[in-house]
């Protein structure tokens, strides 16, 4: 016997229920019965804040014209003089400072676009120092490109570089040996140390960082290694070549690292991008193994882990980068998926809450003058800025908010009503949907339809109240027709727009309850 949607709620009112934008954030790691009511199944281009959901900004292009793909962004700075230069795919250096269409490259000839620099300044003046694995290193001393004159080992064996107590290291490519230069130097005799006898897991090493305690410099800044295997080995001191002043604080085993970006240091802490997923450095002191639930990506490890399996490996040397930017208050993952494809997983570094963007086509990044910037395919991109659009085209958003059985478990709910608090500067197309029983399908695509099941939003022609809200925004808040029916809903949101902000506080939704059973 079938039951009508009024045969079923006869004799009940309509209930309304306010339910808060999922602040928590995107999780990929509970059951979807198990999720808090504030986290959600699906986050996308939608940035959790302390007090809504902000739809991410868009992107312009900075420069353009760039032979390949732009795999590497590299900053120079000497006091208040600051330059940036991207290395394609195609072997050549473009100074892309001043944007627009670039002019001629500043280097050619180079065997591929994936380099790793520090800056460096010395009495001599400040320099780039850059090495790649396959070319003989670089050196930029803010006018003129050439190679240090490094001895005692082959600069193009050197595939990894830092900075550490004003004395630079290496990593020699597929090998466990560290070399370093003496202090203040941009080339010498360079020496090494060899940490066969120590990464008892063999492997050879892939990263190398700074990291300290305190955040700040002390007697207790480290240098931390990790290898292809996921060994973390640390040392403590000045002078290698002297046990007095150096020594081995401690050997830890996370998991294998992914791609050759892996390390960036946040909060005096050093991050690790791990299969594991992404760990804390400090973490790491309280065990032999770290515990995969004190990663900072713990609440979308299931996402980490499909990615990693899928995109890590053979892959992982290119695209995979974890990036910090203090202006956005985020750190994200970058996520190689395919060329045009690549996503970003972000953390709000104040919530400790995860999002998804897709839409910033990046091979790398790189933060100039505070700002976040990516390398895509012919072109350097200015990324999260205030136009909300992503070059020329629309950014859309898509949530589904975890599960709710409005607090009446093993009871019929029939949704009929949602309206959302969009606090906006326009008229943003928006769609909104009910979906039912765990059921994570599309329910709301695309926004432009216009049928029965839910509603859609178009101030071109809809009556809305409006609050002023903010310098220039304002609530946008109507009633939409939705249908579902079934014990536990989860609302569903999408929009599409250009040039427009949306900031989603709440959201009302109205329904009545059936006979238990039902």
């Amino acid at each position: 016997m079938a039951f009508s949607p009024r045969a079923m709620v006869q004799g009940t009112a309509a209930q309304v229920q306010s339910l808060p934008a999922p602040l928590g954030g995107w999780n990929a790691r509970d059951s979807l019965a198990n999720m808090e009511p504030t986290d959600a199944v699906t986050l996308i281009n939608m940035f959790p804040t302390v007090s809504n959901l902000t739809m991410r900004g868009g992107y312009t292009k900075h420069a353009t014209g760039l032979d390949g793909k732009v795999q590497t962004l590299m900053v120079y700075n000497n006091g208040n003089n600051s330059k940036m230069f991207a290395v394609t795919s195609a072997g050549k250096i473009y100074d892309v400072t001043s944007g627009g269409a670039v002019g001629a490259p500043v280097v050619t000839g180079l065997t591929n676009g994936i380099w790793e620099y520090v800056n460096i300044t010395t009495a001599g003046g400040s320099y780039i120092m850059a090495v790649n694995g396959a070319d003989s290193a670089l050196l930029y001393d803010g006018a003129t490109w050439t190679n240090p004159a490094i001895t005692n080992v082959t600069s193009s064996t050197l595939c990894n570089i830092t900075l550490f107590k004003n004395r630079l290291w290496f990593i020699e490519q597929y090998t466990l040996k560290a070399w370093y230069l003496p202090t203040s130097s941009i080339g010498g005799a360079a020496q090494y140390i060899d940490m066969s006898s120590i990464a008892k897991f063999g492997g050879h090493l892939v990263d190398l960082d700074t990291w300290t305690i305190d955040a700040g410099y002390g007697v207790d800044d480290n240098l931390a290694f990790i290898t292809s295997i996921g060994e973390t080995i640390v040392y403590r001191g000045t002078d290698p070549a002297s046990a007095a002043t150096w020594s081995l604080i401690g050997v830890w085993k996370l998991g294998s690292p992914v791609g050759n970006r892996c390390m960036l240091k946040w909060a005096g802490d050093l991050l690790i991008l791990t299969y594991d997923g992404l760990m804390p450095m400090a973490a790491s002191l309280q065990s032999s193994r770290l515990d995969p639930r004190v990663a900072l990506s713990d609440k979308i490890q299931g996402a980490i882990t499909a990615a990693t399996t899928a995109y890590g490996g053979n892959h992982a040397s290119v695209g995979w980068q974890v990036v910090y930017t203090a202006k956005n208050n985020a750190v994200w993952i970058n996520i190689p998926v395919a060329d045009g494809q690549q996503q970003q997983y972000v953390m709000n570094t104040i919530t400790k809450s995860w999002c998804q963007f897709i839409g910033w086509a990046a091979y790398c990044w790189e933060i100039y003058q505070d700002d976040p910037y990516f390398g895509s395919d012919g072109y350097v991109a200015k990324a999260w800025n205030d136009n909300y659009t992503d070059y020329t085209s629309n950014i859309t958003t898509q949530t589904l908010q975890a599960f709710n059985y409005f607090g009446s478990r093993g009871v019929k709910k029939y949704f009929t009503r949602a309206r959302p608090s969009i606090f906006t500067n326009g008229d943003p197309t928006i769609g909104v949907g009910m979906n039912i029983d765990f059921d994570t399908s599309d329910t709301t695509a695309p926004v432009t339809f216009t049928g029965s099941t839910y509603g859609v939003w178009d101030g071109l022609t809809s009556t809305w109240d409006v609050a002023i809200w903010g310098a220039d925004l304002a609530i946008q808040n109507t009633w939409l027709g939705i249908i579902g029916i079934g014990y536990c809903g989860g609302l569903q949101m999408k929009t599409a727009s250009s040039g427009l902000q949306i900031q989603w506080a709440s959201t009302d939704v109205v329904y009545q309850t059936g006979w238990a059973g039902v």
